[in-house]
């Protein structure tokens, strides 16, 4: 094992998912001296990107990692250490939270608390991550939709006749399904003209057509365009360390390769998802920081969220020929519905279950029905209902380094209840009349293996003693140090975070290129050399 020579930037960003790829683009053109560093490396294009048995039933691209629940049971999480972080095989719905989600907001389960910004106060970064990330959607429909300023970039991807029948048919029983907010790239960007894109494996699968809009394709590439962005694969951020005062960080120790590097940096930005980030500033305690780097509060790691997420699966005997089912979403239980004055959730259509999976689930109510005869007579469906921030929720380091996530579910009950409402509207539509065996549905419950929405654990606030980062993401007890992934959430609303985390990231890069401005940029000249790794 060896060490490098000292090598210093003005930023440095650890992590390349949502957060750390967009800010990354978001700094580049300033020509400041920018070093990425991503634990993983690039998802090579090749046949099995859409091969459902090496993706899903052997996670060929998913961690070998071992990490531990509160009981210490060892589980495998369903995460990606990659270029573009989990954006790389995420399903790509990108939405907005609600203004309500902002707010103080009360739940079967307790209390979701106010954020320390407003709704209003992200809305342009959400605009601008629309419009980087290509989203196709269609304002004016969903009734929950918050107030925004600018249309969506492309209109709304056209639903297959399967799904457009569905979908005239909710709308009949009184509903207001939406097209769903997608993030993908089907040609119509360009001003000149190009092949059409037709989708197929895409929720859950890398994209090896690079049609699917992750932060790897339109966001990280196009930062390293720029001579003074520097991206180093296979560079595990093991620990940050501290001045003597404890109030700025001045390295990142990197295992990268089995050697050992140290990389310092004016400012540096944790993008890791929110479990490893907690977990790389838990690691980093020093002297000054003996519970954790940025832990004066004792929240590092608290309040961890991932949504409560679960599938249904309709099996009919009426074929669903769809190729890209995933077009429409449903938010008229999101605040509240005729018998629940709490909120409920979210509901949308998801990419088609993996044959395995699928089987796994099927076979006790469909014994004899061969797996191929369900796979192309069902319809998928995914919940989501908000996850409440517990301080009993928590990230914390097994004796041995690796990461325990104590998580017990709540608001249980707002979950229950939208399956229960999912359920009876398919029986009002006349699936009930389709189905092999009347009223009976398969799909299952995410466990606490489903990381894919994970958030909280570094919480932003006003309060140093109540909060880990203050608003614009920066940590109350260190000068330099900043977070971007979905860590600063303060709860988790009932949508996917993606666009909340890309957006998030746009507005602290502004913040951020502000904090930078009058620092001399990087020559060319340097910027070059620096890329080819000569220092």
């Amino acid at each position: 094992m060896k060490e490098n020579s000292h090598t210093h930037y003005d930023v440095i960003i650890i992590g390349t998912g949502a957060g750390g790829g967009t800010l990354a683009h978001k700094l580049a053109p300033s020509g400041k001296r920018i070093l990425v560093l991503e634990r993983g490396d690039f998802i090579p294009k090749e046949k099995e990107n859409w091969d459902p048995i090496e993706v899903f039933t052997k996670g060929r691209y998913r961690t070998n990692e071992q990490w531990y629940d509160q009981d210490d049971k060892p589980f495998s999480p369903f995460t990606h250490y990659c270029v573009g972080g989990n954006t790389k095989l995420y399903g790509a719905a990108l939405f907005r939270l609600r203004e309500s989600d902002f707010q103080e907001t009360r739940h079967y389960g307790g209390i979701s608390p106010a954020w320390p910004i407003s709704y209003q106060d992200l809305e342009p970064y959400y605009t601008q991550a629309e419009y980087l990330y290509s989203v196709h959607g269609q304002r004016g429909i969903d009734p929950t939709e918050p107030e925004a300023f600018s249309p969506y970039p492309y209109g709304p991807i056209p639903h297959e006749p399967r799904m457009k029948a569905l979908y005239e048919d909710i709308q009949q029983l009184g509903y207001r399904p939406f097209p769903l907010p997608i993030g993908v790239r089907l040609g119509n960007e360009k001003r000149y003209a190009q092949a059409p894109v037709h989708l197929s494996n895409f929720d859950g699968f890398p994209d090896l057509t690079e049609s699917k809009a992750d932060s790897h394709v339109v966001a990280l590439n196009s930062a390293l365009e720029y001579p003074n962005v520097t991206l180093l694969t296979n560079a595990l951020a093991e620990k940050l360390e501290t001045d003597e005062t404890g109030r700025k960080v001045t390295q990142v120790r990197v295992r990268r390769n089995n050697d050992l590097e140290t990389y310092s940096a004016d400012i540096v930005v944790v993008a890791c998802g929110a479990v490893n980030s907690a977990a790389l500033l838990l690691r980093s305690a020093n002297e000054q920081h003996p519970n954790g780097l940025a832990n004066s509060s004792d929240q590092v790691g608290r309040n961890y969220m991932k949504h409560l997420n679960g599938t249904i699966v309709a099996i009919s005997d009426q074929p669903n020929d769809s190729v890209f089912q995933k077009s429409f979403g449903l938010a008229d239980f999101y605040h509240r519905a005729p018998d629940s004055e709490f909120p409920l959730g979210a509901i949308q259509l998801m990419g088609k279950t993996d044959p395995d999976t699928l089987l796994d689930e099927a076979k006790e109510a469909f014994p004899h029905v061969p797996v191929e005869y369900l796979a192309t007579h069902s319809i998928d469906w995914w919940l989501t209902a908000e996850d409440l921030p517990s301080p009993d929720n928590r990230v914390t380091l097994r004796a041995d380094g690796s990461i325990r996530t104590s998580y017990v579910p709540n608001n249980l009950e707002a979950y229950e209840r939208l399956k229960t409402k999912l359920l009876g509207i398919l029986r009002q539509v006349g699936m009930a009349h389709h189905v092999i065996k009347d009223d009976v549905y398969v799909g299952y419950d995410l466990g606490i293996s489903g990381v894919s929405h994970q958030a909280g654990t570094l919480k932003f606030g006003n309060d140093p003693r109540t909060s880990v980062l203050d608003v614009n993401c920066k940590a109350h007890d260190l000068d330099n140090l900043y977070a971007v992934d979905s860590s600063f959430f303060v709860s988790s609303g009932a949508f996917n975070p993606s666009l909340t985390i890309i957006a998030n990231a746009l507005r602290v890069g502004d913040h951020l290129l502000e904090k930078l401005k009058g620092k001399p940029a990087l020559s060319e000249v340097e910027s070059t050399l620096t890329t080819n790794g000569q220092s």
